[in-house]
């Protein structure tokens, strides 16, 4: 309980990303998450922490399982909530976001969740409200909330980050799970390496320090944690492929190449999966797949960065 009591440990009244946090903010949200996700039971119960506060979830893109964890979030630790969809608002009228944001801040909430497919929108966001702002995904930027519940994931099933070989496979030019990942591993002492076609994994992201691979079969016995991300046509100008079976044949991970891979490796995936593309069924739903954790996870993290996030603006910290 004293990390909850005392966290004054935590100073910032904004989660805009990774990039800029360091190693010990990273871990203090982590720490968090795990001894509330205890406390509740494995997230199944409720606390008073936030009993009063309102949290506002804006999306402005199509969500299931973010936007559901963090309304799920607000409600185990007492919060109250309001759920914002753009379709049918008054942006369809031509109010500015800004101006919708202040119009909701001007309700009395404590906290804006916010997702736009705009990279930088909640940093916006944060420069023109007085509450407090949480990133659930802008455009290809930045989900630090994911890239959080992956690496707590991690943690939980290895004990620790560091000396980890952690391989992001895939749709890495459009993912912000992969930026969030890779911020966050890289601090906490892992070597991640970015692997897909060519026309995805450019060999620009080495100057991020990581390895750029672009064949699973050759990177595949190295690997501790395999993160399978999905390949977002939405947010592609033309096809970065022949077709989809063309991809899975090189990079679905599929029962014959788990035979390959280490004994105890982690299969992972931000979902939606996409069965068949990125993975096939049984290593989906197999022994080694620990999607479905990363769900429980999710819930965990999202309620340690509203409680962080709520007590900086609450104690006057800086953002």
């Amino acid at each position: 309980m004293d990390k909850l009591v005392a966290a004054e440990a935590w100073t910032r009244a904004d989660l805009l990303g990774l990039e800029h946090l360091s190693a010990e903010e990273i871990t203090l949200i982590l720490d968090t998450a795990e001894q509330l996700k205890t406390m509740t039971g494995g997230c199944a119960g409720k606390l008073d922490l936030l009993r009063g506060a309102t949290i506002a979830n804006l999306f402005f893109e199509n969500s299931t399982r973010t936007r559901t964890s963090f309304s799920l979030a607000a409600r185990r630790l007492g919060a109250d909530t309001i759920d914002f969809s753009s379709s049918g608002s008054s942006l369809s009228k031509g109010e500015t976001f800004i101006d919708t944001a202040k119009n909701i801040e001007a309700m009395n909430v404590d906290a804006i969740v916010v997702r736009h497919r705009t990279p930088g929108t909640p940093h916006l966001l944060a420069q023109n409200v007085e509450c407090c702002v949480v990133n659930a995904g802008d455009g290809a930027h930045e989900h630090p909330t994911q890239g959080l519940l992956d690496i707590m994931t991690i943690r939980e099933q290895r004990g620790q980050i560091e000396g980890l070989t952690v391989a992001l496979v895939g749709d890495i030019a459009h993912s912000r799970t992969a930026r969030s990942n890779i911020w966050g591993l890289q601090k906490l002492g892992a070597h991640v390496i970015v692997c897909g076609p060519s026309t995805l994994v450019s060999r620009h992201w080495e100057k991020l320090g990581v390895e750029v691979a672009y064949s699973l079969d050759a990177i595949l016995p190295r690997c501790d944690v395999l993160n399978l991300l999905r390949i977002q046509f939405e947010r592609q100008l033309m096809r970065p492929f022949p077709s989809v079976r063309e991809y899975a044949l090189l990079y679905a991970m599929n029962g014959e190449r788990m035979t390959r891979a280490k004994k105890n490796i982690l299969i992972m995936a931000p979902g939606p999966i996409n069965r068949g593309a990125e993975i096939t069924p049984e290593v989906a739903d197999g022994p080694h797949s620990v999607i479905l954790h990363q769900v429980t996870n999710g819930l965990a993290i999202r309620m340690a960065v509203l409680w962080l996030t709520y007590c900086a603006a609450n104690t006057g910290a800086s953002q």
